[in-house]
């Protein structure tokens, strides 16, 4: 992987320098320097969407809104206000930032289909603001006259201006997904329930990412009205915001690479076409044909399939050395003996009471079940006590701390880990990857080198015997090596309480028998767990305590031995008499 990076640093740079260098020494004609600056400022604003959709994978159908900011804002305040142009610059910037977090806000309670037509509406009304607010924007007749900065008022400095802001914006954003906020995007884009209870903002995330995009956005537009000096609206509609989004899908949307490509496609090549002169839209035929084809054949666009043939051809090295030995245990409060503390628990959904004043107690370092029949409000128990349900009524308490109003990130961050019954993986990722956002984002290990989350993913991946497949996609994974991972993910973040929702679900008997050993050597090295399988066999051969459901009030909680032998529990759950053999 390191290789991987330092060979794409190289390349990145090698490409900037002998662009620039051809810029600086070839003469051109204005045509192809306008071209040519077209595509170098189209593509920054490119590298946002990349940001935006590829790496977090929301849609903004708005680009060419805060493209047109950048624009207006270089433009009037080069001219109506007489700024430096690096200031101006800034000012652009500037309300990128305010537009872009103010749109990302919307992803609160938003997505899909519903955050496109929001951006598409944002789009509209920045449309309509330049096309009406006269006094200020001067309507259709749009802003003239915009000047270059100083020391690069010539056609080719400037271009060389554009290209060095491309080459930097890009490799930026060809390193962002290597960062945390980067692999926090990822996490989002692949699954976001799971990047929610693996330690991740979302919804600070997903801002930044609205922010980043639009920023880059109007750097582009900035760059564009500068290069062009004129701005008017109809360059920044609805339909130039289809075209951004067009050339991000074409070239590969995860990578700058992609969108530079993409841009090209639909900037060059058409301009390149058109000295076919002999067939009246021939040009435009052979145009449209190469885009369905790639459409077709390259789902992930160019780059992403040049990527997979790379990734194929050049895997990762292994790794040297043995992994280094997970530790799981965490400090906890000084005396504390009760590592989940649940009082008077409820959850209303309307007028049905999913859990209904329940109250149970995890003791620290044991293995705790939580069982009943279907219905009876143990997964809703276990979305309340993550943080993905608000409760209703009542109080939590993670190791005597109270995190009943806490958000499922906060919780990760104060020690709780959880996997889920449908398994939920990042599954654009490595197993090394999924379980280095576990080590990242839990508890106190955000602020930790990379070296050493890897280290600590490996020591997961190794505890559950999948160190070896550390590099392979977790799609080639079987179902029940899937569900190591996502257990691996949670152990990463070092917890003080592991919450295991239907670990067993789907497994085969062997798989159950492992995963049975996997939970012993969990409790030996002193995690306490809380699990909800169906499978009693498997509950009474690694729990100390279990805690019966039913219709959401707590029926029975205590001894193994003690609570299966209860009437009530085995008429509400088990089905069988209180002297079936099932139970002696």
């Amino acid at each position: 992987m390191t290789g991987r990076r330092t060979f794409g640093t190289l390349g990145f740079a090698a490409l900037a320098a002998a662009v620039i260098a051809v810029v600086g020494l070839l003469p051109m004609d204005s045509y192809t320097v306008h071209i040519l600056v077209q595509t170098a400022t189209f593509a920054i604003a490119v590298f946002g969407l990349t940001v935006v959709l590829g790496l977090c994978g929301q849609i903004n159908l708005a680009q060419a809104a805060f493209f047109g900011l950048g624009a207006y804002a270089v433009g009037l305040g080069t001219t109506a206000l007489h700024l430096n142009f690096w200031l101006a610059m800034l000012m652009a910037v500037a309300l990128a930032v305010l537009a872009g977090a103010l749109l990302g806000m919307t992803t609160l309670r938003l997505g899909g289909h519903y955050l496109a037509m929001v951006t598409i509406s944002f789009q509209q009304i920045i449309t309509l603001v330049m096309v009406n607010w006269i006094p200020v924007t001067r309507g259709p007749d749009g802003v003239s006259g915009i000047a270059r900065p100083p020391f690069f008022e010539s056609a080719n400095a400037y271009l060389g201006l554009c290209v060095f802001a491309m080459a930097a914006i890009g490799y930026f954003v060809w390193r962002l997904p290597h960062t945390r906020l980067g692999r926090a995007m990822r996490a989002i884009r692949d699954n976001e329930l799971a990047a929610s209870v693996a330690g991740v903002n979302v919804y600070r995330v997903k801002v930044a990412a609205f922010a980043l995009s639009a920023i880059l956005g109007a750097i582009g537009g900035g760059l564009f009205a500068s290069g062009f000096a004129y701005v008017s609206p109809d360059q920044f509609s609805f339909a130039e915001s289809i075209v951004f989004i067009t050339m991000t899908l074409l070239g590969g949307v995860s990578s700058p690479i992609g969108a530079l490509i993409g841009t090209g496609l639909l900037i060059v090549l058409p301009e390149s076409l058109r000295f076919m002169k002999s067939v009246p839209g021939l040009y435009l035929a052979l145009y449209g044909l190469a885009i369905i084809l790639i459409i077709r054949y390259m789902p992930d666009g160019i780059w992403g399939f040049v990527q997979d043939r790379v990734r194929r051809w050049l895997p990762p090295a292994p790794f040297t050395g043995p992994p280094a030995e997970l530790v799981l245990t965490r400090g906890t409060a000084a005396g504390t003996r009760v590592a989940l503390q649940v009082r008077d628990l409820a959850k209303h959904f309307g007028g049905v009471k999913a859990v209904d004043k329940v109250s149970f107690s995890v003791s620290q370092g044991g293995v705790h079940a939580l069982i009943g029949p279907n219905g009876s409000g143990k997964t809703t128990t276990l979305n309340v006590l993550s943080g993905l349900y608000v409760a209703t009524s009542g109080s939590v308490l993670l190791g005597g701390r109270d995190i009943t109003t806490l958000p499922a990130h906060a919780r990760t961050a104060a020690g709780l880990g959880r996997t889920f019954q449908n398994i939920r993986l990042f599954r654009s990722m490595t197993a090394l990857e999924n379980v280095v956002i576990g080590a990242e984002q839990g508890g106190a290990r955000g602020h930790a080198d990379h070296a050493r989350l890897v280290e600590l993913a490996r020591a997961a991946l190794a505890f559950v015997g999948l160190e070896a497949r550390a590099h392979e996609r977790v799609t080639g994974f079987s179902y029940g090596h899937q569900r190591l991972i996502e257990i691996a993910r949670a152990l990463a973040g070092q917890p003080s309480l592991l919450l295991l929702d239907e670990p067993g679900a789907g497994l085969n008997s062997s798989e159950k028998l492992a995963l049975r050993d996997l939970l012993r050597r969990i409790a030996d090295k002193g995690l306490t767990i809380l699990i909800i399988d169906h499978d009693m066999t498997l509950v009474t051969e690694v729990a100390h305590q279990i805690t019966v459901l039913n219709f959401g009030r707590c029926i029975a909680d205590g001894g193994v031995a003690q609570v299966l032998q209860q009437p009530d529990v085995i008429a509400a759950y088990l089905g069988t008499e209180p002297d079936a053999p099932a139970f002696s």
